[in-house]
């Protein structure tokens, strides 16, 4: 079995991993592109331009199924990703965890990047999910770019000014970014109270990748020989891990539990 990720930089390592943990021995596709980041300025049309580009470059390696491991590219780009390659390769897109956070009755709060806070996707998803509970969607500009880069000081001044923004009753965290995954720990020590309850934080990266294993066919097996092998593509090139991959335990594990491809 074999399961491609695509993501404009980094942030796929979180999804990634959780597919490494469900199947050991899944053959890992990962395709990014630093050529064209960040993706997020970029107007909807290139986004799909690039995305599509990207795609293409791990669709060359036969995968079973494709997971788009970015808010971003699966807002803009999901349907022609789609178009372009189902049924022969089932695409997974990355939806914010909005809906499982409003079950548990809020107050809830939504981080992503500023170009998905506000914007009628992410509107739409509230108003479909969580029209009944206190929702705060906060911006975090700066962050994606300072977890890309593994730059720690940026990231922790992202994540306090972000954190200041996040009323103080807040107990559900949606984490609307790939990247944000990453640093799920800092943002949460930013947030907890001493004499709170426990923050819980909702990333997208679990879902996705137990919904690649059944749109390919599969059942995870978390006991399964780590034998799976790791193939890295740089804007179509085959490359290795970035090292700001490797900042992140997430980048280490797969690094540590595979062969290179």
């Amino acid at each position: 079995m074999k399961i491609a990720l695509m993501d404009s930089g980094i942030g796929l390592l979180a999804a990634a991993a959780a597919v490494r943990r469900l199947r050991p021995d899944a053959d890992l596709v990962l395709s990014s592109d630093p050529d064209g980041m960040p993706w997020g300025p970029r107007t909807p049309e290139d986004v799909t331009a690039h995305a599509l580009a990207v795609a293409r470059a791990a669709a060359a390696h036969r995968p079973d199924a494709l997971i788009v491991a970015c808010n971003t590219a699966s807002v803009h780009a999901l349907p022609a990703l789609r178009a372009a390659l189902e049924p022969d390769i089932p695409v997974i897109g990355t939806v914010p965890a909005i809906k499982p956070a409003a079950l548990g009755g809020g107050p809830v709060a939504i981080w992503a990047t500023p170009a998905t806070t506000g914007s009628p996707y992410q509107r739409g998803l509230i108003r479909d999910f969580a029209g009944s509970v206190d929702v705060t969607e906060v911006p975090c500009p700066g962050l994606a770019d300072a977890v890309q880069w593994a730059d720690r000081d940026a990231t922790r001044r992202a994540v306090a000014e972000a954190a200041a923004l996040t009323p103080a009753r807040v107990r559900t965290l949606v984490l609307g970014c790939t990247h944000y995954e990453l640093v799920a720990d800092d943002i949460r020590t930013a947030l907890e109270h001493p004499d709170g309850p426990e923050l819980v934080l909702l990333g997208s990266a679990d879902a996705v990748a137990a919904q690649a294993l059944r749109r390919a066919g599969e059942r995870p097996a978390p006991s399964a020989p780590a034998t799976g092998a790791l193939t890295v593509l740089l804007s179509g090139r085959p490359s290795t891990l970035p090292a700001e991959a490797l900042h992140y335990p997430e980048g280490r594990l797969l690094t540590a539990a595979t062969a290179v491809g």
